[in-house]
């Protein structure tokens, strides 16, 4: 059966219309980013793409497209050995590889040739990015935003979380770029996604999404760690309603020693994470504030960094960068339950004027 291209532009909204994404490139390009869902059948894998490409340079074409040919009949064989040997005829896989060249041709043709009705990416992986990449600005600026706003530990993420157990949309991008977005935000032993994957992350999140209904999303900065939000998107967000998570202070520390565990179990890396504030901060405060951590002062030096360091910032940020903040929706939560949460999300969603509880 031939096979059939398919243009990056119209892969974005036809993705659904095929049983399995193939990626053919290499694990070390698949893991920097790839078309959502997507699976990888490299055709030759990181080393095999480096011998064969110092062969182009250091022997000649014809000699490394031999043993190109060689390794990728080898993988495209153990593909099909692994995974495509229960395939039904009916199965329709997209493929593509870096620029939708030999990679993905020789895999797309020998499925083509088994009977299979084999797409490819027109351009390949270069192509599909340059697509997401504008479509980006069409999907956020379609949607309406209600930005939930408050300082840190005021439980912006678990408020997220509450409302998407009750279904509305929301858009984490905090989970998205594994990070807490703050200079403590490192999540150890985790690592942020590339630029790459990051967009492509945010585009899958956003395509669902139906227009008619709100997106709750946090009041993020441009970058969160290293990654940085889409302009179109941020600009969106600054542009919306707001919502003002209000909580205590001493459930705010609480709060944070909950979800930065870490930090309370590893005294020595909250110490590493708090000399990133010297410059701010200056080195005789951070010095006092890794000295009482060591102490076991951990609760204390959590509320001065709130409101000595993060509150003051917020405060200016928050005004400066939101422009419907100050007529933000007050939300007040008595505790950081999970109850008291549920029923903040069960207000916001009922589009009540007051969250606050009687």
């Amino acid at each position: 059966m031939p096979v059939h291209t398919l243009p990056a532009c119209d892969v974005l909204t036809r993705l659904a219309d095929f049983d399995t994404l193939i990626d053919a490139r290499t694990e070390d390009e698949y893991a920097l980013d790839h078309v959502p869902g997507a699976i990888n059948w490299p055709t030759l894998n990181n080393a095999e793409r480096i011998t064969i490409g110092t062969m182009y340079k250091q022997v000649n074409a014809f000699e490394a497209k031999k043993r190109g040919a060689a390794l990728s009949a080898r993988n495209i064989a153990a593909h099909i050995e692994r995974d495509v040997l229960d395939k039904p005829r009916a199965w329709k896989p997209l493929v593509y590889c870096w620029r939708g060249g030999n990679r993905s041709g020789a895999l797309a043709t020998i499925l083509g040739a088994i009977g299979f009705q084999v797409t490819l990416i027109d351009g390949g992986y270069k192509a599909w990015r340059a697509a997401l990449v504008e479509d980006i600005p069409r999907l956020a600026q379609r949607l309406h935003y209600r930005v939930v706003c408050g300082p840190t530990g005021s439980g912006k993420t678990r408020l997220l979380h509450a409302l998407a157990a009750q279904g509305a949309q929301v858009l984490d991008l905090e989970a998205l770029a594994n990070h807490r977005s703050s200079v403590l935000g490192h999540i150890p032993g985790v690592e942020q996604p590339s630029q790459k994957r990051f967009d492509s992350l945010i585009w899958d999140a956003l395509r669902p999404f139906e227009p008619v209904r709100p997106v709750f999303v946090e009041s993020e900065s441009k970058k969160v760690g290293n990654v940085r939000v889409p302009d179109t998107l941020i600009d969106a967000m600054r542009q919306s309603p707001c919502i003002d998570l209000q909580l205590s202070d001493p459930e705010r520390v609480a709060l944070l020693l909950e979800d930065y565990d870490f930090f309370v179990t590893d005294s020595e890396h909250f110490c590493r994470r708090l000399e990133a504030l010297t410059e701010l901060r200056g080195g005789a405060v951070v010095g006092g504030w890794i000295d009482r951590v060591r102490q076991g002062q951990t609760s204390a030096v959590v509320l001065e960094l709130l409101t000595q360091h993060y509150d003051p910032m917020y405060a200016q940020s928050i005004e400066r960068n939101f422009k419907q903040f100050g007529q933000a929706i007050p939300c007040v939560l008595p505790n950081r339950s999970v109850a008291a949460l549920a029923e903040a999300a069960r207000r916001l969603t009922a589009c009540e004027v007051d969250p606050a509880p009687n």
